[in-house]
């Protein structure tokens, strides 16, 4: 019986004091100041976000024709071992043999460098970008007082109004080139 009643006790008072809550908790929504940002956005479309993106484009081209001249010089060697197969004799087919697939896996080495090195600098360059972008969201949610600032890619709809990838666009480039 008496676990009954200190049970109804305790439902009573919780039941209290989330009616005391309500009014305090309504008010309080009233304050609360709701951001969305579009991160990928600001750094496609920052101007170093651009910039970045160039330079990669830049590595990326220079390791291309680095890989381009050791698959035409595959090709050569494979060319030359079809055309001379009829008269080479076994040690000589086996020599070219051996220098295609020495050459097979230098252009195997080079790709994968390539691969890495790009992947490599893009990251340096997006964590860097994404850094600066994060501590300015932070910087202005503090300044203008938002409760909370969410990706926008992560939300299935925002109000327009919550939008503040542009405002956020526009001081990353302006700190960006006061910076120079």
């Amino acid at each position: 019986m008496k676990n009954i009643a200190s049970g109804k006790i305790l439902v009573l008072c919780c039941l209290f004091l989330a009616l005391v809550a309500l009014p305090l908790s309504a008010r309080a929504a009233d304050a609360v100041k709701f951001g969305a940002i579009d991160v990928q956005k600001v750094l496609n479309e920052s101007e170093a976000g651009k910039k970045a993106k160039s330079d990669l484009e830049g590595l990326i081209k220079s390791r291309q024709s680095s890989i381009d001249e050791k698959g035409k010089n595959i090709e050569k060697l494979k060319s030359d071992m079809e055309k001379q197969a009829s008269v080479l004799s076994a040690d000589a087919r086996k020599s070219k043999e051996d220098e295609l697939e020495k050459a097979l896996r230098e252009y195997q080495r080079v790709v994968q460098d390539s691969q890495a090195e790009i992947k490599k600098k893009e990251s340096e360059l997006t964590d860097t970008i994404l850094r600066e972008i994060r501590e300015l969201i932070e910087k202005t949610a503090e300044v203008e007082g938002y409760t909370l600032v969410i990706e926008k890619g992560m939300v299935l709809y925002s109000s327009k109004g919550i939008d503040i990838t542009e405002s956020i666009l526009k001081k990353y480039d302006a700190l960006k080139k006061s910076k120079k």
